[in-house]
């Protein structure tokens, strides 16, 4: 996979997010503290904010330029938010295939396999409102794989969760990209999720890109 972004540019309530960066890693971790522009990132690579670029490119498909915006649902997109934004009035079923393509035939991102990897079959018939945060977290990665994504974004999905819960999603994670063909932006403030999840870390402080590389090395202080 080849993301290019290019003189990314958005101002925030306490510094402006500038980003020019070109990521070709499948497995790729935003790392930094609270309040540090990650999840503005992602929000901008998902078509959710309007920031100011030369470009936003992915493989060969142009998301945003001086010429075009394609929009949110074109871009083929899983994104799954900290704050996870389940329908209340919907049960889990109907969560999951809220904005699945109306003609899905890929067997890889059936509802059917994308719940037994995350276990979550016996759910589908339960309000999201009688859901635990793990099982809330895991219905909203469903959700993102169910809508046939090219490019998976999760952010902090473990964030609140106990350490057995942690691992066991966690766990899922790891085997997510080869399980679903499919590359992952993942942003987190924790370094040993990074290392466990990610093949290279991108740094960043008050929205630039400060270092990036090995998640082992550059984070093991």
């Amino acid at each position: 996979m080849k993301l290019e972004l290019r003189n990314v540019r958005l101002p925030l309530s306490e510094f402006v997010l500038e980003v020019d960066a070109e990521i070709t890693s499948e497995r790729t971790c935003i790392f930094g503290p609270s309040g540090a522009g990650k999840t503005s990132l992602l929000e901008v690579i998902a078509g959710l904010r309007d920031a100011r670029c030369d470009s936003i490119r992915f493989n060969d498909t142009t998301f945003d330029d001086s010429a075009q915006t394609l929009p949110v649902r074109q871009r083929k997109i899983g994104y799954a938010p900290q704050d996870d934004s389940l329908f209340p009035h919907f049960d889990v079923r109907r969560n999951l295939l809220y904005g699945r393509p109306p003609e899905s035939h890929n067997p890889a991102f059936s509802i059917e396999h994308v719940t037994r990897f995350l276990e979550i079959e016996s759910l589908l018939k339960r309000d999201v409102g009688k859901l635990s945060r793990g099982e809330r977290q895991r219905v909203t990665i469903g959700r993102a794989l169910l809508s046939e994504p090219q490019l998976l974004l999760l952010d902090e999905p473990l964030t609140g969760l106990d350490r057995e819960l942690r691992e066991t999603i966690l766990d899922q994670l790891k085997k997510l990209p080869n399980e679903f063909n499919l590359p992952m932006l993942y942003v987190t403030h924790d370094r040993m999720e990074a290392i466990a999840l990610c093949d290279e870390v991108l740094l960043i402080e008050r929205g630039k890109i400060t270092s990036r590389g090995d998640p082992a090395r550059l984070l093991a202080s």
